[in-house]
């Protein structure tokens, strides 16, 4: 994960976005069989998001 550039961290974060987005509606909608995947999108979302994070600290 550290190892990729901040481009395309941010497109992996835009699809874990969309995908969340999915998930909550199929939650929604009772067609979800595992409603713990809406948190581990979450939390792989805020990994790539912190990991970003310290890439932008690093180049100010």
């Amino acid at each position: 994960m550290r190892d990729l550039t901040a481009e395309e961290i941010q497109l992996r974060v835009a699809e874990l976005r969309e995908e969340l987005f999915n998930l909550r509606f199929r939650n929604a909608m009772r067609q979800l069989d595992n409603p713990l995947k809406i948190r581990e999108a979450r939390r792989e979302m805020a990994r790539f998001l912190t990991v970003l994070r310290e890439k932008e600290g690093v180049k100010a």
